[in-house]
Protein backbone atom coordinates (compact mmCIF):
# COMPACT_ATOMS: atom_id res chain seq x y z
CA UNK A 1 0.00 0.00 0.00
CA UNK A 2 1.25 3.46 -0.88
CA UNK A 3 2.22 5.73 2.01
CA UNK A 4 -0.32 8.35 0.89
CA UNK A 5 -3.08 5.75 0.76
CA UNK A 6 -2.14 4.51 4.23
CA UNK A 7 -2.35 8.08 5.54
CA UNK A 8 -5.78 8.52 3.95
CA UNK A 9 -7.09 5.31 5.51
CA UNK A 10 -5.74 6.41 8.91
CA UNK A 11 -7.53 9.75 8.52
CA UNK A 12 -10.80 8.02 7.68
CA UNK A 13 -10.36 5.73 10.71
CA UNK A 14 -9.71 8.75 12.94
CA UNK A 15 -12.89 10.39 11.66
CA UNK A 16 -14.88 7.24 12.46
CA UNK A 17 -13.39 7.14 15.97
CA UNK A 18 -14.29 10.81 16.43
CA UNK A 19 -17.87 9.97 15.48
CA UNK A 20 -17.99 7.02 17.89
CA UNK A 21 -16.70 9.22 20.71
CA UNK A 22 -19.84 11.33 20.26
CA UNK A 23 -21.92 8.46 21.69
CA UNK A 24 -19.60 8.21 24.70
CA UNK A 25 -19.08 11.87 25.64
CA UNK A 26 -22.31 13.45 24.36
CA UNK A 27 -25.02 10.79 24.59
CA UNK A 28 -23.75 8.79 27.57
CA UNK A 29 -21.64 11.11 29.74
CA UNK A 30 -23.43 14.31 28.58
CA UNK A 31 -20.11 16.14 28.23
CA UNK A 32 -21.07 17.95 25.04
CA UNK A 33 -18.79 20.97 25.45
CA UNK A 34 -15.84 18.73 26.32
CA UNK A 35 -16.43 16.58 23.26
CA UNK A 36 -16.83 19.48 20.83
CA UNK A 37 -13.91 21.39 22.34
CA UNK A 38 -11.63 18.34 22.31
CA UNK A 39 -12.57 17.40 18.75
CA UNK A 40 -12.00 20.96 17.51
CA UNK A 41 -8.64 21.16 19.29
CA UNK A 42 -7.44 17.76 18.07
CA UNK A 43 -8.34 18.35 14.44
CA UNK A 44 -7.07 21.95 14.46
CA UNK A 45 -3.70 20.67 15.69
CA UNK A 46 -3.77 17.96 13.05
CA UNK A 47 -4.47 20.53 10.31
CA UNK A 48 -1.60 22.67 11.63
CA UNK A 49 0.79 19.71 11.74
CA UNK A 50 -0.05 18.59 8.20
CA UNK A 51 0.24 22.15 6.92
CA UNK A 52 3.77 22.44 8.34
CA UNK A 53 4.79 19.36 6.33
CA UNK A 54 2.80 20.19 3.19
CA UNK A 55 2.16 23.85 2.43
CA UNK A 56 -0.41 22.94 -0.24
CA UNK A 57 -2.55 20.67 1.95
CA UNK A 58 -5.00 23.43 2.93
CA UNK A 59 -5.70 24.12 -0.74
CA UNK A 60 -6.15 20.41 -1.40
CA UNK A 61 -8.57 20.04 1.49
CA UNK A 62 -10.65 23.09 0.55
CA UNK A 63 -9.50 25.83 2.94
CA UNK A 64 -9.19 28.38 0.14
CA UNK A 65 -10.77 31.42 -1.49
CA UNK A 66 -11.28 29.95 -4.96
CA UNK A 67 -14.87 29.04 -5.87
CA UNK A 68 -16.29 30.32 -2.58
CA UNK A 69 -18.92 32.36 -4.44
CA UNK A 70 -20.01 29.49 -6.71
CA UNK A 71 -20.39 27.07 -3.82
CA UNK A 72 -22.13 29.67 -1.64
CA UNK A 73 -24.66 30.54 -4.36
CA UNK A 74 -25.31 26.87 -5.10
CA UNK A 75 -26.15 26.14 -1.45
CA UNK A 76 -28.00 29.41 -0.79
CA UNK A 77 -31.44 28.59 -2.30
CA UNK A 78 -31.56 25.16 -0.64
CA UNK A 79 -30.56 26.65 2.71
CA UNK A 80 -33.09 29.49 2.45
CA UNK A 81 -35.84 27.01 1.61
CA UNK A 82 -34.96 24.89 4.63
CA UNK A 83 -34.75 27.95 6.90
CA UNK A 84 -38.18 29.08 5.64
CA UNK A 85 -39.59 25.63 6.47
CA UNK A 86 -37.99 25.79 9.92
CA UNK A 87 -39.50 29.24 10.53
CA UNK A 88 -42.94 28.01 9.39
CA UNK A 89 -42.71 25.05 11.74
CA UNK A 90 -41.60 27.24 14.63
CA UNK A 91 -44.46 29.69 14.10
CA UNK A 92 -47.00 26.90 13.69
CA UNK A 93 -45.95 25.07 16.82
CA UNK A 94 -45.20 28.09 19.01
CA UNK A 95 -41.42 27.86 19.18
CA UNK A 96 -39.83 30.51 21.38
CA UNK A 97 -38.09 32.83 18.90
CA UNK A 98 -37.12 35.47 21.46
CA UNK A 99 -34.50 33.30 23.14
CA UNK A 100 -31.16 35.11 23.15
CA UNK A 101 -29.34 31.78 23.38
CA UNK A 102 -29.81 31.34 19.63
CA UNK A 103 -27.55 34.33 18.89
CA UNK A 104 -24.23 32.97 20.25
CA UNK A 105 -25.01 29.56 18.77
CA UNK A 106 -25.56 31.04 15.29
CA UNK A 107 -22.31 32.99 15.68
CA UNK A 108 -20.11 30.18 16.97
CA UNK A 109 -21.68 26.92 15.78
CA UNK A 110 -20.37 27.40 12.20
CA UNK A 111 -16.86 26.80 13.58
CA UNK A 112 -17.98 23.32 14.62
CA UNK A 113 -19.79 23.03 11.29
CA UNK A 114 -16.55 23.71 9.38
CA UNK A 115 -14.70 21.08 11.43
CA UNK A 116 -17.46 18.53 10.81
CA UNK A 117 -17.48 19.22 7.08
CA UNK A 118 -13.70 19.02 6.97
CA UNK A 119 -13.97 15.55 8.49
CA UNK A 120 -16.80 14.35 6.26
CA UNK A 121 -16.06 15.96 2.89
CA UNK A 122 -12.28 16.40 2.87
CA UNK A 123 -11.16 13.42 4.94
CA UNK A 124 -13.88 10.85 4.21
CA UNK A 125 -15.28 11.73 0.77
CA UNK A 126 -12.06 13.30 -0.52
CA UNK A 127 -9.89 10.42 0.66
CA UNK A 128 -12.25 7.77 -0.72
CA UNK A 129 -12.03 9.56 -4.05
CA UNK A 130 -8.22 9.69 -3.91
CA UNK A 131 -7.30 6.22 -2.60
CA UNK A 132 -6.08 4.15 -5.52
CA UNK A 133 -7.67 0.87 -4.43
CA UNK A 134 -11.20 2.24 -3.94
CA UNK A 135 -13.43 1.72 -6.98
CA UNK A 136 -16.31 4.05 -6.14
CA UNK A 137 -17.72 6.79 -8.34
CA UNK A 138 -18.73 10.22 -7.06
CA UNK A 139 -22.45 9.45 -6.47
CA UNK A 140 -21.54 6.32 -4.50
CA UNK A 141 -19.04 8.24 -2.35
CA UNK A 142 -21.58 11.02 -1.78
CA UNK A 143 -24.25 8.55 -0.62
CA UNK A 144 -21.80 6.61 1.57
CA UNK A 145 -20.49 9.80 3.21
CA UNK A 146 -24.02 11.09 3.80
CA UNK A 147 -25.10 7.77 5.33
CA UNK A 148 -22.10 7.80 7.67
CA UNK A 149 -22.88 11.35 8.78
CA UNK A 150 -26.52 10.40 9.37
CA UNK A 151 -25.54 7.42 11.55
CA UNK A 152 -23.53 9.75 13.81
CA UNK A 153 -26.79 11.54 14.67
CA UNK A 154 -28.57 8.40 15.90
CA UNK A 155 -31.02 7.98 17.70
CA UNK A 156 -32.95 11.01 16.38
CA UNK A 157 -34.63 9.74 13.20
CA UNK A 158 -35.57 13.28 12.12
CA UNK A 159 -32.02 14.52 12.62
CA UNK A 160 -30.61 11.50 10.79
CA UNK A 161 -32.87 12.12 7.79
CA UNK A 162 -32.07 15.82 7.79
CA UNK A 163 -28.30 15.36 8.02
CA UNK A 164 -28.36 12.71 5.28
CA UNK A 165 -30.13 15.10 2.89
CA UNK A 166 -27.91 18.05 3.81
CA UNK A 167 -24.73 16.02 3.43
CA UNK A 168 -25.83 14.98 -0.05
CA UNK A 169 -25.86 18.69 -0.94
CA UNK A 170 -22.66 19.53 0.93
CA UNK A 171 -20.59 16.71 -0.51
CA UNK A 172 -21.91 17.40 -4.00
CA UNK A 173 -20.85 21.04 -3.64
CA UNK A 174 -17.47 19.96 -2.30
CA UNK A 175 -16.74 17.64 -5.20
CA UNK A 176 -17.68 20.37 -7.65
CA UNK A 177 -15.82 23.35 -6.12
CA UNK A 178 -13.57 22.01 -3.34
CA UNK A 179 -14.26 24.86 -0.93
CA UNK A 180 -15.08 24.06 2.70
CA UNK A 181 -15.99 27.55 3.93
CA UNK A 182 -19.57 27.95 2.59
CA UNK A 183 -20.35 24.31 3.40
CA UNK A 184 -19.32 24.77 7.03
CA UNK A 185 -21.11 28.11 7.36
CA UNK A 186 -24.42 26.80 6.03
CA UNK A 187 -24.04 23.68 8.15
CA UNK A 188 -23.71 25.78 11.29
CA UNK A 189 -26.53 28.21 10.52
CA UNK A 190 -29.12 25.71 9.32
CA UNK A 191 -28.33 23.14 12.01
CA UNK A 192 -28.58 25.78 14.76
CA UNK A 193 -32.05 26.87 13.66
CA UNK A 194 -33.27 23.29 13.19
CA UNK A 195 -32.19 22.25 16.67
CA UNK A 196 -33.69 25.34 18.31
CA UNK A 197 -37.01 25.68 16.49
CA UNK A 198 -37.86 22.15 15.33
CA UNK A 199 -36.19 19.78 17.77
CA UNK A 200 -36.70 22.21 20.69
CA UNK A 201 -33.10 21.90 21.83
CA UNK A 202 -31.36 24.83 23.50
CA UNK A 203 -27.76 24.19 22.50
CA UNK A 204 -26.43 26.97 24.69
CA UNK A 205 -27.93 25.36 27.78
CA UNK A 206 -26.78 21.93 26.64
CA UNK A 207 -23.22 23.17 26.28
CA UNK A 208 -22.88 25.12 29.50
CA UNK A 209 -25.76 23.87 31.68
CA UNK A 210 -25.77 27.30 33.33
CA UNK A 211 -28.46 29.59 31.96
Amino acid sequence: MKKTDRTRWLEISAVVITGLMKYVFTDWLELRVFYIGSACLFWTLYIYKRHRRDKLILQKWGFRKEHFKQSFLFLLPFSLAIIAAIAWYGISFNAIFLNWHVIPIILFYPVWGIIQQFLMTALVAGNLWSISGVKLNNPQIIILTSALFAVVHYPSVLLMAFTFFMELLFTSAYFRWRNLWPIGLFHGWVASLLLFFVLDRDLWSELWIVF
